[in-house]
Formats: C-alpha cells, structure tokens, sequence
C-alpha cells in the first residue's frame, strides 16, 4: 500500500506546486525522445494536417504541458473533498442544458471525451443528481484503492464495465438516471464501427449510440477546460446534434465524433493527445508502425 500513501502525501500539497513540477517534468519530455512526445506528434500532425512545423512544435509543447498538469491534477482531486473540487470551478457555461434534461425524466447520457480535468466534473454533477458510472479496477492495488475512496465521496453509484454493468445502466436511463461515458477511446472490434475522427477512419465505441437509440434519452457534452492562469476551470455544457439518437448507427456514432471534436477544439491543446486513438484505423492500418520518430 506505499503507493497509496505516496498519492495521499503528493494530494496534500498545493496545487500551483504540483502544477509547477508538472511543468518541469513535462519540459523534460519535451526536449527528449520521450514516447508521450512521439505519439502526440503523430497524433497532432495526423489531426491537424494544415499546422506548419513551427505551430506544430508549440502545440506539441503545450500538449505536453497540459497532460502532465492533468494526471497530476488528477492525484490531487482525488485525495481532496468534494467541495474543493467545486471550489476549483471558475464558470458555468450552458448549466441550463442539464437542468433541462434532467427535468424532462427521460434520462441523461453526459458526453465527457478525454480532455481537460474531466475528474473535476464529478465534483458539479454531484449537486443535481447520483450518476451511475461504469468503473475498471486498476491494475495496482494502491492506485485503485486511492480512486475507489475518491469515487465514493461521490454520490456515483459504479457498476462493472461488463454486460452486467451495461444493463444496469439502460435501467437507470429509463427510469429517467444520468450516466458518464467517455467514448473517445478505442474499442474491442465487437462494440465498434469505423468512422472519422480528426480526419482519420477510426474504429470507434458504438455504446452512446446504442444506448441514445435505446433509450431516445438527452444527450450532452460536458468538458472542463483549465484557464490561463491554472488556478481555476470552466466547465462547457454543450448542446449535441440530435443524429446522436438516430437508428442509423453509422450517422450515430459519426455525429458523435464531430461534437465531441468540436469540442475539443475550444482548447485543442488539452486533449489527451498522446493516447493510441488510432491504433485501428480502416484496413487495418496502425499508424504508429509507419510513422518516423520525431
């Protein structure tokens, strides 16, 4: 369990202090061969082909920046209370858009993509209502103990990400419940179709189609972006095309792909650019085998 007494330390201490060691380690791994490096530069120039190689170089650089604030960002949300995670949100933008379908009591799929401090977001969904949430025990025992102790601050109720846990969430969203799903992950073949994400023909997670169609539930976006001067974040609440509810899977998902790019786009640099998102692209092509070191 040294592990987890090693994350309560590192939470204790301040914010602006472990975003400043963020800062250093991630400089280290800007100027070396790092992996993060080499797979959000393959990334950043397959997404945005346009970006000449200076622009290019102060995106990667400020990707960099951003993911290691996160995951530290991260360790600190989790060891500290609810409120203060609240109290790290700055501004509200489109809060009336859940309210809204909250009241309507036809059930609620919140859209987070891997971008931002998306942890931050329980802290503000926990005023209006109990989520329930599919949750992945961690390989390492003090890791997940330390996420555990941090989901059950919550109101979440976790359920297993396994057919038993996906049925109990089509309960909930019937009977008018909220769900978290972050769909911007690559997919087993069996709960994917291919569709463009950033330019690329991706394999891409079908359970938010699914479940929309199902269900005919509101769906919504929902991100929370850090601000310039790191103190603080906003959350956008973001109004999704209602295509997402179509029975055509392909126009689903594809709809889904362009919101949940459109809103990234508020602040591309906060994505979690140096994930594998296009390990399976169409024809099986995997374009971190062909693509040179940088």
């Amino acid at each position: 369990m040294a592990i987890y007494f090693l994350l309560k330390f590192i939470a204790i201490l301040p914010l602006s202090f472990l975003q400043r060691i963020a800062l250093w380690v991630a400089y280290l791994l800007f100027q070396t061969n790092s992996s993060i490096k080499r797979i959000t530069a393959i990334n950043l120039r397959l997404a945005y082909p346009e970006l000449n190689e200076q622009a290019l170089q102060k995106r990667l650089r400020l990707s960099i920046q951003s993911q290691c604030m996160t995951y530290i960002e991260f360790v600190k949300c989790w060891g500290m209370s609810p409120q203060y995670n609240f109290n790290l949100l700055k501004n509200i933008h489109g809060a009336e858009l859940l309210e809204k379908a909250l009241v309507n009591q036809k059930g609620v799929i919140v859209v987070v993509p891997h971008f931002g401090c998306w942890e931050l977001l329980n802290a503000w969904l926990n005023i209006y209502t109990q989520p329930m949430i599919m949750y992945k025990p961690d390989k390492i025992k003090g890791v997940n103990q330390y996420i555990l102790n941090a989901r059950q601050k919550f109101n979440a109720t976790l359920v297993p990400t396994d057919e038993t846990g996906i049925r109990q969430i089509f309960k909930h969203l019937k009977q008018g419940g909220l769900t978290v799903v972050l769909p911007d992950h690559l997919p087993k073949a069996s709960g994917g179709i291919y569709s463009h994400f950033f330019q690329q023909n991706t394999l891409s997670a079908t359970l938010v189609s699914k479940m929309a169609v199902k269900t005919q539930c509101n769906v919504i976006g929902l991100s929370c972006i850090r601000n310039p001067e790191l103190s603080s974040f906003d959350v956008y609440c973001t109004e999704l095309p209602q295509t997402i509810l179509s029975k055509d899977l392909q126009q689903s998902v594809d709809s889904l792909n362009l919101a949940m790019q459109e809103m990234i786009q508020l602040a591309p640099e906060q994505y979690i650019w140096s994930y594998k998102r296009f390990r399976n692209c169409y024809g099986n092509v995997n374009v971190y085998r062909r693509q040179p070191t940088i």
